[in-house]
């Protein structure tokens, strides 16, 4: 369903019930099963067969549903939480700048609930792979149940109960290669020393941590470049959605009189006075958003260039006797 998509509900699919923006329910479509909440009830016989983007109504013709087809982005939003998660602007720039594409092979360190791993899967394809770890066993266990529903398991993830950084990366795989590393752990310095040996010696690789405090950055970035780690970078990702709506715009007299009213009704001069609302113009406009998703963490990247062998060349000048 993530890396490939479809028109139409079929039973058995995964479907994701938009209510409004902040409420997207994830629905397992099972015949004869119903989904039921404050505006009414929508049996799944109802949703087989329609098209991926349709409104249903409610039973009782009081609300409405509508039923999309599952994406990273959309999952992001709906998916439990089991810790923070890697949201679309975090994840696209993470994706972009370690230079992931169809047939990347990936390791994921700190799964969590499992965000970033549908994302990437989407990105690396059947043709790539995706070594994912979780130190915690619950969230693993957890994990590991939504990303075979899901169909991503073990088809183009692979996922480890493992602690990385006690432990480094075990993959089982011949040709493993290495080429782009994600580490979402409370100390991703004691991991990185463990990156070289899974890592391709034949190409850059490219190495993203995702840590909340500077403290932590300051800390992993020393080990970097112990490591020998180059061309180091700290961004932080800012973004702001613009949303559009209908306002009503009055000419200038009406605009007065009816602040006049407004008056006179605080003063109790018009106590029986009715405020006219509707009698304007509306007019499609659009402003940002109100609440500014700003800071989620910091995201540290760095590269780790291919080891290549130097050859001796003699240059010794012989001169004549």
């Amino acid at each position: 369903m993530f890396t490939r998509s479809k028109t139409h509900v079929e039973e058995g699919d995964l479907v994701l019930a938009w209510l409004s923006r902040d409420s997207i329910i994830p629905l397992k479509i099972t015949r004869d099963a119903r989904f039921d909440n404050k505006f009414g009830s929508y049996p799944h016989n109802l949703l087989l067969g329609k098209p991926y983007g349709s409104q249903i109504q409610s039973l009782n013709g009081r609300g409405f549903i509508h039923i999309l087809h599952p994406s990273p982005e959309l999952w992001s939003l709906s998916l439990p939480h089991r810790t923070q998660i890697v949201y679309s602007p975090d994840a696209s720039y993470i994706t972009g700048e370690l230079g992931i594409g169809p047939g990347s092979r990936v390791i994921e360190a700190g799964c969590g609930s499992a965000s970033l791993t549908h994302s990437l899967s989407r990105t690396v394809g059947e043709t790539g792979r995706i070594w994912s770890y979780e130190y915690h066993l619950l969230r693993f266990l957890a994990a590991k149940k939504e990303l075979e529903d899901h169909g991503l398991l073990p088809n183009i993830v692979t996922l480890t109960h493992r602690d990385v950084c006690k432990h480094g990366f075990e993959i089982k795989e011949i040709n493993s290669d290495v080429n782009a590393v994600f580490l979402d752990l409370p100390a991703p310095w004691d991991a990185i020393p463990h990156v070289k040996s899974v890592a391709n010696t034949q190409e850059m690789v490219r190495i993203c941590t995702f840590s909340p405090c500077l403290e932590q950055v300051q800390r992993t970035i020393q080990i970097l470049q112990l490591e020998q780690w180059s061309n180091i970078q700290l961004v932080e990702i800012a973004y702001r959605n613009w949303e559009s709506r209908k306002v009503e715009l009055r000419d200038l007299n009406s605009s007065i009189e009816r602040l006049r009213k407004i008056k006179r009704k605080r003063r109790n001069e018009g106590k029986e006075e009715k405020i006219e609302r509707g009698t304007g113009v509306l007019k499609e406009v659009s402003r940002m958003e109100q609440n500014v998703k700003n800071h989620t963490s910091y995201l540290c990247f760095a590269a780790l260039l291919p080891q290549v062998e130097m050859e001796v060349v003699d240059i010794t000048v012989q001169e004549d006797g």
